[in-house]
């Protein structure tokens, strides 16, 4: 498929305009925020009410307490980056970015389907604990997760970037909605563009944050009806995968596969945060339907070739892409949410 230079011009034309909202480093850890000399402009955009030093006074250190302690865990542990990544664009997907996902009681988002193989709790409650023990009832869960997120993907090899603080935490948090709203790999992209859109989001924001899986694991279970039973034929496999990458998924989950067999998102660099994933798709090499679909429909197509063409362009527009998701519904008002003591459950 070739580029079309309409398409190149409104991606580069974009990722300008999105840049007025974030502050890029190259791989630079984030700065503890009593170095106001050497800090870089707010970056919220003023209709979310956040701010990158919302804790200046409060709580001067927490930036440096989350990437010390999310340093710790991903090097112990490099797969848990793309999971932090992945937990909380699941938290932004529901409700916005509120911490509902944490909540962790019946009936809750953690508590269903869609979430069953989310990790990444275990650290959250790490950072907050600590949090407490410096800045007591000051930072909420989602600020914290969201921050999280950044470092993740900075330890990963991807881009650094402005966080903006002052998000509440919600106190809702119901399983169906999750069920309901969270991509699980199999949708259609036109459901995936409708529901990217209902949360201030363009296609240009679909393809980078659908990038994140440059790196990380997915179970069988999405991809089982593309190996063995296509469109509800027993025995198809979905035509649009390549034949040898076919196999090889084949030889990895098996018909009986599904939660507890992991393979790789990106089957040539899986540990690298780079371009390689958007290779892939032009080469009938992505892993779930909703993957390979960006580059299957022209909506999205264009916009895959010209990150592969433009490398650059894809940690710039992902660290933009993740500050818009980011402030996704988030809550600031004095009436709106809490700041939980614990992040799995509501304040007594």
């Amino acid at each position: 498929m070739k580029m079309n230079p309409i398409s190149l011009f409104v991606l580069i034309l974009l990722v300008q305009l999105q840049l007025s909202v974030v502050v890029l480093g190259n791989n630079v850890p984030p700065k503890p925020a009593t170095n106001k000399a050497k800090r870089a402009p707010k970056t919220s955009p003023p209709e979310a009410n956040l701010s990158s030093d919302y804790y200046q006074a409060t709580c001067p250190n927490l930036e440096a307490i989350i990437h010390r302690k999310v340093q710790a865990w991903v090097n112990r542990d490099k797969t848990l980056a793309p999971s932090l990544i992945r937990l909380h664009f699941h938290d932004c997907v529901v409700r916005g970015c509120d911490a509902s996902i944490l909540l962790n009681y019946r009936g809750s988002e953690r508590r269903t389907k869609a979430s069953k193989t989310l990790r990444g709790y275990k650290v959250i409650n790490d950072i907050k604990s600590e949090v407490e023990r410096q800045c007591p009832k000051t930072v909420s869960c989602a600020d914290i997760l969201t921050a999280v997120a950044r470092d993740a993907t900075l330890l990963a090899g991807g881009p650094f970037w402005e966080v903006p603080f002052g998000r509440k935490d919600g106190r809702i948090s119901i399983n169906r909605e999750a069920n309901r709203l969270v991509p699980q790999g199999n949708e259609n992209i036109t459901t995936l563009i409708n529901l990217f859109e209902s949360k201030g989001l363009n296609i240009l924001d679909l393809v980078v944050l659908s990038g994140s899986h440059t790196i990380g694991r997915s179970s069988c279970s999405p991809i089982h009806s593309r190996l063995y039973n296509f469109n509800g034929t027993q025995g198809a496999s979905d035509p649009s995968l390549d034949r040898k990458y076919l196999r090889i998924l084949k030889q990895k989950c098996g018909p009986s596969s599904y939660y507890n067999t992991l393979v790789d998102l990106d089957a040539t660099t899986p540990r690298t945060f780079d371009i390689k994933y958007y290779e892939n798709l032009q080469k009938k090499m992505g892993l779930l339907s909703t993957d390979q679909s960006l580059y299957s429909d022209e909506r999205s197509s264009s916009f895959v070739d010209t990150l592969v063409s433009q490398p650059s362009l894809f940690s710039i527009q992902f660290a933009a892409s993740m500050v818009k998701l980011g402030n996704v519904g988030v809550l600031t008002r004095p009436h709106e949410g809490e700041i939980r003591l614990h992040c799995d459950y509501v304040n007594p």
